[in-house]
């Protein structure tokens, strides 16, 4: 899974610039967005969890873009002309292609200020670990290693968070952060099903309503990508 999510603010200020400069219409213009294919099926969407954030970003601010799908195992000439590190997922903003998908959801949100997806600075870093130790827990050979429950503590906190402050991370109204979180919780889900025939909790109510309520969402439907793509873009790491 070759997708970019670290976020740089030198490089979020940059592009935001040349965002700025090149286009005084942006509302009119179709954004051009190159996302992962799906492994075996290059015409289908792949399961990328960062490509996902940032169609979900689009979609919830009802941003045109037109979508490129691309196969990392085979990569089109021309999007290694564009974006030579060959990562997705990259948006194409005034004449440069764009990587990082925090910066991605940065540059959108100042650009396309209506509806604001930008949450309470005290709530923009809730759930961010629960990704990492899904991925520790997922690919673990060992019961005894401690990943399994380091997981369930990132879960209720979770839990309790939503029970504090729900339906979503920051109250009634979605954010960047539950668009962030929503493509991961799909890939645990599915993930941990398949491989470990484990499953949430279900005493973790406020969670498992939260994650309805995303997944429910027209832009999680029409965005996510189909079970057996998740599985079999995991699978690899697994059996590593």
């Amino acid at each position: 899974m070759i997708c970019h999510s670290i976020g740089d603010s030198s490089q979020f200020l940059q592009y935001s610039t040349v965002f700025s400069t090149s286009h005084s219409d942006t509302k009119q213009m179709e954004l051009e967005v190159a996302v992962k294919a799906a492994a075996g099926a290059p015409d289908v969407l792949g399961d990328c969890p960062f490509s996902q954030r940032v169609l979900l970003t689009l979609e919830e601010k009802k941003i045109p873009y037109k979508p490129h799908l691309i196969n990392l195992t085979e990569k089109p000439q021309w999007f290694l002309e564009v974006n030579p590190e060959g990562k997705v997922p990259v948006v194409k903003l005034g004449d440069k292609w764009v990587s990082d998908s925090d910066v991605l959801v940065g540059v959108l949100e100042e650009k396309y200020a209506e509806p604001s997806l930008a949450p309470p600075p005290e709530f923009a870093s809730v759930g961010s670990k629960i990704f990492g130790a899904f991925v520790k827990f997922l690919k673990s050979k060992d019961p005894n290693d401690g990943s399994e429950q380091a997981l369930l503590d990132e879960l209720k906190a979770l839990d309790e968070h939503l029970k504090a402050h729900g339906p979503y991370i920051a109250g009634e109204k979605i954010t960047s952060v539950d668009l962030s979180l929503a493509p991961k919780l799909y890939h645990l889900d599915v993930a941990l099903g398949h491989f470990k025939k484990w499953t949430v909790p279900e005493n973790l109510t406020h969670f498992h309503n939260y994650k309805k309520l995303l997944f429910s969402r027209e832009s999680f439907q029409k965005t996510k990508a189909a079970e057996d793509h998740v599985i079999a873009g995991w699978e690899p790491k697994v059996n590593a």
